[in-house]
């Protein structure tokens, strides 16, 4: 009666053992589920101090997430903004988070999100690359290079 004891025990121990290694593992990042698309940061001319970074941000994932920060070595605060109309005026303000809704594409352009580069440490030129580094709201970065261009507006 002890044998069968002890092995029905060990078979509920290798059945629990069994039905945890088959259950899903984590999610996957939003990081590494984010399309980034056309990513460019504006050319600015010497001595301006601020320019911005544009692209196309598609949410592969099903869950919503959201752009929560960025950073990049070419300015010394990096920032999230949009422009809103206030007073008739179109203003650039700052935002904590850019949503990226789940299977949705988000476009960061000229006179709408965007991230903001403030006190760049060189003058961004046609033809050079900005390194710039997305953080989302599950904690996960991306990294990207942007080339510099030219912006009519």
């Amino acid at each position: 009666m002890k044998l069968y004891a002890i092995t029905a025990a060990s078979l509920l121990a290798l059945g629990s053992l069994t039905a945890t290694a088959a259950e899903p593992g984590p999610t996957e990042d939003a990081a590494d589920a984010l399309i980034v698309t056309d990513a460019y940061a504006r050319a600015v001319p010497p001595g301006q101090p601020n320019s911005a970074v544009f692209m196309t941000l598609k949410n592969t994932l099903d869950d919503d997430h959201a752009l929560v920060g960025a950073s990049s070595p070419a300015a010394e605060v990096v920032e999230l903004h949009t422009h809103k109309m206030e007073d008739g005026m179109m203003r650039m303000r700052r935002v904590d988070r850019i949503d990226l809704p789940g299977g949705a594409q988000v476009e960061l352009m000229p006179g709408g999100l965007h991230v903001m580069l403030i006190g760049l440490k060189r003058p961004l030129v046609t033809g050079d690359e900005v390194a710039v580094t997305l953080i989302l709201d599950d904690g996960s970065s991306r990294q990207l290079t942007a080339p510099v261009r030219e912006i009519m507006h």
